[in-house]
């Protein structure tokens, strides 16, 4: 029924194992240099019997005029199964191999709420781990967004962590860290936007791993934002650290998906298929499954309407208007002390220092907007990209302060960060011409359309 269904989207996270949080970033990616060869890319799907692992969902803290249900349990045999459960498919390529590990509190083996850690698994399983790396918001996911990472060691294994965010990258991927391992295994949650990083780092390594003889192996896991497309085309002259391939910002992948198009389509500096990939695939799973992930992916995505609205909250960043960072609901609502006063904005909140947002903007300055957990869901999921909310911001800021630059100031090349965020200065142009969402929308979707057709040779799973 739609309620259950509202109430199996909306579901809290489940804490998992020793990792303790799981959130947003941005990262600087580094460059490798890389020969031509070509080589053989593959795609594993592993029929095993599974243990019944159950998932035991936690409903987030919500206004009391809007209960969600907890959904029924679905049969073992309609669970979707990760690429990481399926150790039958990839133990035999580890076996008697130097592993390398890029991971970080989301990689929980089936994300399950009692599951491993897939570093303890692997360990468990005698694997001999030599390295692990880690992406923005490092291994234990609780750093803030943009902090720089460090190179430290786990704890509870003793494995060193090499850091690929806060101008490590290159360091991390020298030849004397490339040496210490054979292969490389990939199992991450990534939430399928071209300006969460994560993607990044991976390319980075698969870029390393290319240039190095070094073999990928890549542990597929849903994209809960995979069942749409949406967005502009990222332009070559906006490259930053939110965004460095010619794709939309939902580009509606799985990492396993978007790996096979990186190497197929020939962007990685190596060249073309130039990164010895092999995919473990999901099960039981398409691009209109419904997820609900065990643990918030990032310091400031905490429930998964806040991964859902984060496609078109996320362009309020570093503009006039706060996305709610220092508070419990970051990307859940918007405000700002500029639009005290101004009809329609009634709701307010004041931005905290807290883990993962230790300096928020407007800190401890009471912002004024709108409350986006009253939105619902269904029409979140409908809508896609939802312009609405920055359009009706800007034009409440502008009218009450016109003297203020609601998108901020330009980096040295006259690139606003909306303009990286979106991957050209066409969105912000419209914005201040006057155009609708709707107009708006309607300026990329052939660009959408061109490339659904690139990426379909990529795909693993039903649309």
């Amino acid at each position: 029924m739609k309620k259950n269904l509202t109430g199996m989207l909306i579901a809290g996270w489940i804490v998992a194992g020793m990792f303790g949080g799981c959130g947003v970033g941005a990262e600087e990616t580094g460059s490798s240099l890389a020969d031509n060869s070509s080589v053989e890319l593959s795609v594993i799907e592993f029929s095993v019997e599974t243990a019944n692992v159950q998932s035991t969902e936690q409903s987030a803290e919500q206004p009391v005029d809007q209960p969600f249900d907890q959904p029924a349990e679905k049969p073992v045999e309609q669970r979707v199964i990760l690429g990481d459960e399926q150790f039958e498919a990839y133990l035999p390529l580890l076996e008697g191999k130097r592993v390398a590990l890029f991971s970080n509190h989301t990689g929980i083996v089936g994300d399950a709420e009692d599951g491993e850690h897939i570093l303890d698994a692997l360990i468990a399983q005698k694997v001999n781990v030599t390295a692990v790396f880690s992406p923005e918001h490092g291994f234990r996911g609780t750093e803030d967004a943009g902090a720089a990472v460090g190179n430290s060691v786990d704890e509870q294994t003793g494995v060193a962590i090499y850091s690929l965010y806060g101008g490590t990258s290159a360091e991390s991927l020298d030849a004397e860290t490339m040496a210490q391992f054979d292969f490389l295994l990939i199992d991450i949650q990534d939430v399928g936007l071209r300006y969460y990083t994560y993607y990044l780092s991976m390319y980075d390594l698969m870029d390393a791993c290319a240039s190095h003889g070094k073999a990928v192996v890549l542990l597929d896991r849903p994209n809960p934002n995979g069942f749409y497309v949406d967005g502009p085309i990222l332009q070559e002259e906006y490259h930053s650290g939110v965004g460095k391939l010619p794709i939309p910002i939902v580009h509606g992948m799985t990492l396993g998906e978007l790996a096979r198009m990186i190497n197929g389509e020939g962007w990685l500096q190596a060249g073309k298929d130039a990164c010895d990939l092999t995919v473990i695939s999901c099960r039981n799973y398409t691009h209109q499954t419904k997820t609900t992930l065990v643990c918030n992916p990032s310091p400031n995505l905490k429930d998964m309407r806040a991964v859902y609205l984060y496609a078109s909250t996320c362009f309020f960043e570093n503009t006039l208007v706060s996305v709610g960072r220092g508070t419990d609901f970051p990307f859940e609502l918007y405000g700002s002390p500029y639009l005290e006063g101004v009809p329609g904005n009634e709701f307010s909140f004041t931005p905290r220092s807290m883990a993962g947002a230790v300096q928020p903007p407007f800190l401890e300055q009471k912002c004024y907007g709108r409350d986006l957990r009253q939105v619902d869901l269904e029409k979140i999921l409908e809508r896609g990209i939802d312009l609405t909310y920055l359009t009706e911001a800007y034009r409440d800021v502008h009218a009450a302060h016109p003297e203020q630059d609601f998108f901020g100031k330009p980096d040295g090349k006259g690139r606003y960060w909306i303009d990286l965020l979106s991957g050209s200065n066409a969105l912000r142009k419209m914005i201040t011409e006057g155009k609708s969402p709707a107009e708006i929308k309607a300026f990329w979707q052939e660009d959408i359309e061109r490339f659904r057709t690139e990426r379909a040779p990529y795909l693993l799973y039903a649309e």
